[in-house]
């Protein structure tokens, strides 16, 4: 790409228009690559589906096919809601309060399985990363996979979840994106997600919380806070998206708080509206960039659905307050969009919009031809926000030694040659 920004006085309006060339309107449809992808497969459910993902009227489904009598169903919703979703019962057995024969009926033709834990690592700074097989399309094929992250701080804990094996979208500078899109995960798949983490961290009331470097030392929870932030684009899967937050929010089960869920996009106008009317929770938007031209290489859906009609949404988004503020995501690349110019600009454009902004040091993966901007840089161009009156926090780099870093997922595990992880690690180490 470009070489280094230099903010000299007198320079912002050139490097404001440096580098990329506007497309003209007839090109941008015509020459334009692919920007979204197709799936090359569907969720096949298993001989024995789980139970795992279920809404409430669904489970009723299930009561009244194991010919549970209409009057008794309702009790027996509550009794697997709170299994399931509030201790975490992974067997059918543990249901002491479930009837023996209604129990035995279940296990027959279903289960509690969440995805399977192919690998887990741990960074250097206690973030965890969890490679999760799921069911193939057809028997004998390799499983799918995907990654969820975990984020520890000393007062929270954020789970990263996936919703694509794979990614819609191209974006240039996320791995990925490089990725095929394979299939849209299932409501039970994503929920799984928050399960396998509590399992593994013991995050259930009655289990025995798991204690290591890192983890958080305050609060009765491991898990506090969910981001939909991992592989795939969330308003492509808009449907199993939205079940598998309202399960996750629901105060009966896992019971997280909306303002506690965090949903991210790349900006899929049409669903932005949907997503606040349906779902609630917060919104974030992966913005990266000022200018059309610009976005449309880094953000290819732009080319789709440019800023100004990104912004409308954001503005018509439901429930926006100053309190309920919508946050917009800004990856730092070096010479690329970091330049003062880019932060005067930033600012004129989400005027009137309640938002924070948060700003990504880019975090680097096999194969980039991007690089992060320089840490004076970043302040900078943090300070000229954060003087404009919106916060400006600039995001830690987490979990960079085990590509778990934001923008650096890819299911595929690509794997690094040891000069590479080596790289890696001790830029995590020294960040």
């Amino acid at each position: 790409m470009a070489g280094t920004s230099q903010d000299k006085p007198g320079h912002d309006e050139a490097e404001a228009a440096r580098i990329f060339v506007p497309l003209l309107p007839e090109e941008r449809s015509v020459t334009a690559p692919a920007f979204e992808k197709t799936p090359l497969e569907r969720y096949v459910a298993p001989e024995k589906p789980s139970l795992v993902g279920l809404s409430r009227a669904e489970l009723a489904q299930v009561l009244a096919r194991a010919d549970v009598p209409e009057r008794e169903r309702r009790m027996r919703v509550q009794q697997l809601w709170h299994w399931i979703y509030f201790r975490g019962a992974q067997s059918f057995v543990e249901m002491t309060n479930v009837a023996k024969p209604l129990r035995a009926a279940l296990d027959r033709h279903f289960t509690l399985a969440r995805p399977e834990v192919v690998a887990e690592q741990v960074s250097v700074d206690g973030t965890r990363k969890w490679l999760l097989g799921l069911p193939p399309a057809h028997a004998g094929e390799k499983p799918h996979l995907v990654e969820c992250v975990y984020i520890p701080e000393s007062d929270r804990g954020t789970l990263c979840l996936s919703s694509q094996v794979g990614c819609t979208l191209t974006c240039s500078f996320c791995h990925t994106g490089t990725q095929r899109l394979v299939r849209n995960l299932t409501a039970g798949e994503i929920v799984g997600q928050i399960l396998v983490a509590r399992d593994r961290l013991g995050d259930w009331p009655g289990a025995e919380r798991a204690r290591a470097p890192g983890l958080p030392t305050e609060g009765d929870r491991l898990v506090s806070n969910i981001v939909m932030m991992g592989m795939g684009e969330p308003l492509y899967n808009f449907e199993a998206v939205r079940d598998a937050l309202l399960i996750a929010s629901d105060g009966e089960g896992l019971s997280l708080s909306k303002r506690r869920i965090t949903l991210s996009t790349s900006g899929v106008v049409p669903n932005i509206a949907r997503a606040g009317d349906e779902i609630g929770t917060m919104l974030a938007v992966s913005l990266h960039a000022v200018r059309d031209e610009l976005r449309d290489v880094l953000v290819p859906l732009n080319r789709k659905y440019p800023i100004a009609e990104l912004l409308d949404a954001c503005r018509a988004y439901p429930g926006l307050s100053n309190a309920r503020r919508i946050t917009f995501e800004y990856v730092m690349l070096k010479g690329v969009n970091d330049s003062t110019a880019d932060a005067k600009a930033l600012v004129r454009l989400l005027k009137g919009i309640p938002a924070k902004i948060n700003l990504i040091p880019f975090n680097p993966w096999p194969g980039t031809t991007y690089e992060c901007s320089e840490w004076d840089q970043i302040e900078r161009f943090s300070q000229i926000v954060f003087d404009s009156g919106y916060a400006s926090p600039v995001r830690t780099p987490r979990g960079r030694d085990i590509l778990a870093a934001c923008g650096q997922l890819k299911s595929t595990t690509e794997k690094l040659s040891a000069r590479e992880r080596l790289a890696l690690r001790a830029m995590a180490m020294t960040d």
